[in-house]
């Protein structure tokens, strides 16, 4: 049987952070309950079983947000109506403020071996500009509170390049974290989203971000930092210890199968990638009515040039690069010779590096990445 990776998105939070641009709801209580039940319908009513789930991942939002009660109900769902391994990853994103020890012994019960920590950083002024609602002080009240329940996977997520933020910031969020000994540091840069509460203020001048430059030794700062302290950087902005790989996050960039479950959910199956409405009514209607698939649009049918294309970029996030020999077993070609003129281009900018065995990003390549992407999309 083919493995599958399962999304599960929960829309609802205490607050909305002003750069988020996920789908996502504050003061929506009011819709939960119905939401979960729509959600568990969707899950009951798929058709897909000819395969195995090797990784579960909640996210949103903040899954952590609801009453655990109904993560243990969506959790036993999956398990009826899928196979799981029984080595799976299932993995919770949780937020400081809206977790506490017993949210967490129900997370383990029901089977949850990973939990996701949104930090962002350790300077409580910088956090409350940005909308979050936890100080740093109730991070840690978390952090240990998940250890203290037993969870032995834990990731913790940073963000760099944030208004006012400087290098001593960050350096002091970095060496505050590694203190603590995570599994897992996931590093992401701050991306001005249009629409955004953050947008409108950086456009009207009431906020200022850091310069490209600055943010770029945020980026190599950190990942010496982190290199330094046994993390091993595997891909873009993800930094583990050896076997603590995230392997959601991994079976997408090596372009394996996952279906998405709830509002805005992305699925990838049979070469073709669709998605639920981003619509909260709309998609509690559709259900309701027995309409499940009038939640879902079609985003894309790759044809086999397509899927090649996309291999070679999502494998080129890792820092392993794309495996030459995997690209010839999977799709037959070589893709030195398939795609010769493109990488020759890039390996004249020193932006790519070819071995033997891989096709990966220098470090030109990776401060401009995006440069690499153009090249196959």
């Amino acid at each position: 049987m083919k493995e599958l990776g399962i999304y599960i998105h929960i829309p609802f939070c205490k607050s909305k952070c002003i750069y988020c641009d996920f789908t996502s709801f504050a003061n929506k209580e009011r819709m939960i309950e119905k939401y979960i039940e729509c959600l568990k319908k969707e899950i009951k009513e798929n058709k897909e079983d000819n395969y195995v789930v090797d990784t579960i991942y909640i996210g949103g939002g903040t899954p952590s947000f609801i009453d655990s009660k109904y993560i243990k109900e969506i959790v036993e769902i999956v398990k009826t109506k899928f196979k799981i391994k029984e080595e799976a990853e299932i993995t919770i994103e949780v937020n400081p403020g809206t977790v506490d020890e017993e949210k967490l012994k129900d997370y383990k019960k029901t089977g949850i071996n990973r939990i996701s920590i949104g930090l962002q950083s350790t300077n409580n002024k910088i956090l409350k500009q940005i909308g979050r609602i936890h100080t740093y002080e109730e991070f840690l009240n978390t952090y240990n509170l998940v250890r203290k329940v037993g969870f032995k996977n834990i990731n913790v997520d940073l963000m760099l390049a944030l208004p006012n933020q400087t290098l001593e910031d960050l350096k002091n969020s970095v060496e505050e974290v590694i203190k603590l000994d995570p599994e897992h540091i996931s590093i992401y840069s701050l991306i001005l989203e249009e629409g955004t509460k953050m947008e409108q203020l950086v456009s009207k001048k009431e906020i200022q971000l850091p310069s490209d430059e600055l943010e770029r030794k945020m980026y190599w700062n950190i990942k010496n930092e982190l290199e330094q302290n046994g993390y091993i950087h595997y891909e873009i902005s993800n930094f583990s210890k050896k076997g603590f790989e995230s392997k959601h996050n991994t079976n997408c960039w090596n372009q394996k199968e996952y279906l998405g479950f709830g509002l805005s959910a992305h699925s990838y199956i049979n070469n073709e990638r669709f998605c639920n409405t981003n619509n909260i009514e709309e998609y509690i209607k559709n259900i309701e009515n027995n309409n499940i698939k009038n939640n879902i649009e079609i985003c894309e049918i790759q044809n086999e040039e397509e899927k090649k294309k996309e291999y070679m970029l999502l494998g080129l996030r890792k820092i392993e690069g794309v495996d030459i020999g995997e690209f010839k077993n999977k799709f037959v070609d070589n893709p030195i010779y398939l795609y010769r003129k493109e990488l020759e281009k890039l390996v004249n900018e020193d932006l790519i590096e070819i071995d033997l065995n891989n096709i990966k990003l220098t470090n030109k390549g990776l401060d401009l990445a995006n440069l690499v992407w153009e090249e196959f999309i």
